[in-house]
């Protein structure tokens, strides 16, 4: 495998700040930054092409790392000086290896769905670490796809790479800024599954998640950390369901990805139950 040495902040190297500091630069060349064995373990094992590999020129590399770049197709891998790499990585001990990733193109009918669909629609997510924490548990709690509606945090920032423990690359997920083409899709999936349902979530007193049929093929809508899920999104939902709350608490509501992964687990409890 072809490998070029970067000793000093030239062209090359500059291109990989970008990729890690600026949205913009990331979409213009189709590409980001990802660091950290179980992230770039799960990027290879789910088929994501690796554009480079990045390394310290000078560390003996572990059998790990040395099996990656024996055996992992890429374009050209780079040995950078130890200051370069350790300005790169984001961790206070450098990672062994970094990588640079193509991204995937958005098209919602890649999503693989189950005999009982169950997908996720998070709309305008404006933290990086609350939208890691839903693709963790949509990985987790078996959720066959996430759709990201509206403007969003950057899905490719490496801050919601890195807080997904390596579940990004497992979890199908879509950009859908046009709120026609979500409904478009949506209604394709009421005719394709009979009893389609859409769950909106609200913090006021509807239906509890114990009321809802979550047997049924599902998408359930998460809103916004601030202003919560789009009047339009209500007024399409099925059902809005709430969490129910300790009355005596003082909290007025669940953090986002809280109340996500809640949600979640109902479905699948539920799903469960009924299998038995």
């Amino acid at each position: 495998m072809k490998t070029e040495r970067i000793a000093s902040k030239n062209a090359t190297f500059q291109k990989f700040e970008v990729l890690k500091t600026n949205r913009n630069k990331r979409y213009k060349y189709g590409e980001f930054f990802v660091e950290g064995v179980r992230n770039i373990n799960n990027a290879v094992l789910n088929g994501w092409e690796i554009i480079s590999f990045l390394y310290d020129e000078t560390r003996e590399l572990s059998s790990w790392a040395k099996e990656k770049l024996g055996t992992v197709h890429t374009k050209v891998n780079y040995a950078l000086t130890p200051p370069l790499i350790a300005e790169l990585s984001g961790k206070e001990d450098t990672s062994e290896l970094l990588a640079i990733i193509k991204m995937r193109e958005d098209d919602v009918s890649s999503l693989p769905l189950s005999k009982v669909p169950f997908l996720a629609l998070f709309d305008r997510p404006s933290n990086h670490g609350n939208l890691g924490t839903i693709l963790r548990s949509c990985d987790a709690l078996g959720v066959d796809g996430l759709i990201l509606t509206g403007h969003a945090v950057d899905l490719y920032d490496p801050n919601v790479v890195s807080s997904t423990m390596g579940s990004f690359f497992c979890v199908p997920t879509v950009r859908m800024a046009d709120n026609d083409s979500v409904f478009a899709f949506i209604e394709k999936l009421r005719t394709q599954y009979p009893g389609f349902q859409l769950v909106g979530t609200t913090a006021h007193h509807e239906k509890t998640l114990a009321d809802v049929d979550f047997t049924l093929p599902t998408m359930v809508m998460i809103g916004n950390e601030t202003e919560g899920l789009r009047r339009i999104y209500k007024e399409k939902s099925d059902v809005l369901a709430t969490i129910p709350m300790d009355p005596n608490g003082s909290a007025s509501s669940f953090n986002v990805a809280c109340a996500a992964t809640v949600m979640f687990y109902e479905v699948v409890r539920q799903r469960n139950a009924f299998r038995t």
